[in-house]
């Protein structure tokens, strides 16, 4: 068996989206650029008009839309996603702009194998508005955090984090910007390390 032989097979991601779907853009701009050494298995939207879908049609990547509205319970929905996910054999799940709240039964289903990229250096300014809240606090500084998801909002182990200064006259909208420049750099730079720890 020669080296070749030996090289474990380009790990799958499964990438969930539910909006613009811009950090999915960025990880498949990473894995065309060769700076992120992974494929994407499938992208799957709870809506079936997520404009991120286009992303992927666009790139030749397999889409699934599974509406959250057609289960009678969170946990069913999500087994519906683990089932999808788990059949096309996703080693790294990637939540990029999914807004719905995980059960454990897809925690559990990919514990420690689930990334999420959040706009404030957490621990700080956890959920929704993220922006705003910093402005709120006066904080001199926020940023970008992408962090392995578990059983508590935002609040699993950070596995990356990038400052962004907050500068005098910002709005929700103005930082909120920079910090997603920041973000498309940030998330397949993460994906890579926990990759490369799995492998």
């Amino acid at each position: 068996m020669d080296a070749s032989q030996k090289r474990s097979p380009t790990p799958l991601l499964g990438v969930l989206i539910s909006g613009r779907g811009s950090n999915l853009k960025a990880i498949i701009d990473a894995i065309a650029a060769g700076r992120l050494d992974a494929s994407i298995g499938l992208v799957l939207s709870n809506k079936p008009d997520a404009p991120g879908l286009d992303h992927a049609r666009h790139a030749g990547i397999e889409t699934l839309v599974l509406s959250h509205k057609d289960f009678a319970s969170r946990e069913d929905f999500d087994r519906a996603m683990v089932k999808a996910l788990s059949d096309r054999q996703v080693s790294l799940v990637c939540l990029a702009g999914f807004m719905r709240l995980l059960s454990p039964v897809f925690v559990d289903a990919f514990s420690n194998r689930i990334l999420n990229i959040h706009p404030s250096l957490l621990p700080k300014y956890p959920g929704l508005h993220p922006q705003q809240q910093a402005l709120d606090d006066g904080a001199q500084v926020s940023g970008a955090t992408v962090h392995f998801v578990n059983n508590d909002l935002d609040a699993g182990p950070v596995i990356l984090q990038r400052e962004v200064p907050v500068l005098v006259g910002d709005t929700a909208q103005t930082l909120a910007a920079r910090i997603l420049d920041v973000e498309h750099r940030l998330y397949p730079e993460a994906v890579q390390l926990v990759l490369d720890r799995l492998r």
